[in-house]
């Protein structure tokens, strides 16, 4: 009888090489299609290299931000639907530098599963390429990971990692140039975007619905959506419509409304001495958080601090500006509105 024992392979232990290497070469067009200049946008090395001087930028402070998808995830992976969550990736990362006045450069992602399987991480990362040309990001690199033992079933991880530049003097929030009465402009968001998902899976379980069910929100909103369709749609990138205003110098500041939403995220682009008065009656509220407040018996100051409840961006600009700023938002077909101003803090 042979005592003779099989050769171990990284494949026994789970981890497929050839799988990696298949995935690469599905996604390398996908990188491609995000170039822009200072970046070539080229797969396969052991880093990704970006030009600033071809960027346009002679004298610039880079801005970098990270983030992830949240449990937006779950809805994804337990739906079958992964071609929009790549956006989400993107954008999370994004609107966050864009909010110090940066534009957003390169990206890179991370993508972690228990199996690699080339078709499901290229179509997640189809929507993170989409993310980036909706940017005017370039998608430089990044990083697989197969991890057996670490990641059940289907399940997978995103992280993203942006670096953004601005010109030196050019970052926001200008607290200085501040003041009392200085106008506060929303711009709509699509939805929950990647913040309160938890809680929102939380009330879908109390609700009893499938994924696959209709939303039960406005039809006009939803048009005929799936209840995951509908959870699933991608966050708003908001780089091509505000950059031109930061770089005109009309926005003093801006706050991404995430985590925390609109009462926690306004004050963190303002002085200590002022602080944001908001009308939220000021903007329709779309029906996804009616119906989440409703089903789920969520109190409003709670509710506003989970979900962005209709904004995604908020603009702090000169009160003698704010109709220019309206008007050029409008042309750029995008809705905006006056929600409130600055005063001073409480003492």
């Amino acid at each position: 009888m042979s005592t003779e024992k099989k050769p171990l392979s990284y494949k026994d232990a789970g981890v497929d090489i050839d799988a990696g290497e298949a995935l690469v070469d599905k996604i390398k067009p996908l990188a491609a299609s995000t170039r822009r200049p200072g970046a070539e946008a080229m797969l396969g090395g052991f880093g990704g290299a970006f030009d600033l001087k071809a960027a346009g930028f002679s004298n610039p402070i880079l801005v970098s931000g990270t983030d992830g998808v949240g449990t937006k995830l779950r809805i994804a992976i337990d739906s079958g639907q992964l071609g929009t969550v790549g956006i989400d990736l993107v954008a999370m990362c994004v609107n966050d530098v864009l909010a110090q006045g940066a534009e957003p450069l390169f990206f890179l992602d991370y993508y972690a599963t228990g199996k690699l399987t080339p078709d499901t991480a290229a179509l997640v990362i189809s929507g993170i390429a989409e993310g980036c040309r909706q940017s005017g990001c370039a998608l430089i690199g990044g990083e697989t990971a197969e991890m057996p033992g670490m990641y059940e079933g289907d399940d997978f991880d995103l992280a993203g990692f942006v670096v953004g530049a601005a010109e030196r003097g050019g970052l926001l929030p200008k607290e200085g140039d501040m003041h009392i009465g200085d106008v506060l402009i929303g711009l709509p968001s699509s939805g929950p975007h990647s913040n309160g998902y938890s809680l929102i899976r939380k009330i879908v379980d109390i609700s009893g619905l499938a994924w696959d069910a209709p939303a039960p929100f406005s039809p006009e909103e939803t048009q005929d959506l799936t209840l995951a369709e509908a959870l699933l749609t991608p966050t708003k990138i908001y780089v091509k419509i505000l950059m031109p205003l930061v770089r005109q110098g009309l926005i003093k500041g801006l706050a991404h409304i995430t985590g925390g939403g609109i009462t926690d995220n306004i004050p963190r682009m303002l002085p200590e001495h002022l602080s944001p008065k908001v009308d939220f009656s000021a903007w329709p509220r779309p029906a996804v958080f009616t119906w989440l407040q409703e089903t789920g018996g969520v109190e409003e100051t709670e509710l506003r601090r989970a979900f962005n409840c209709g904004l995604g961006m908020v603009l702090c600009v000169d009160k003698d500006r704010a109709v220019d700023v309206l008007a050029m938002l409008n042309t750029e077909h995008e809705q905006a509105y006056i929600i409130g101003e600055l005063c001073p803090s409480k003492t």
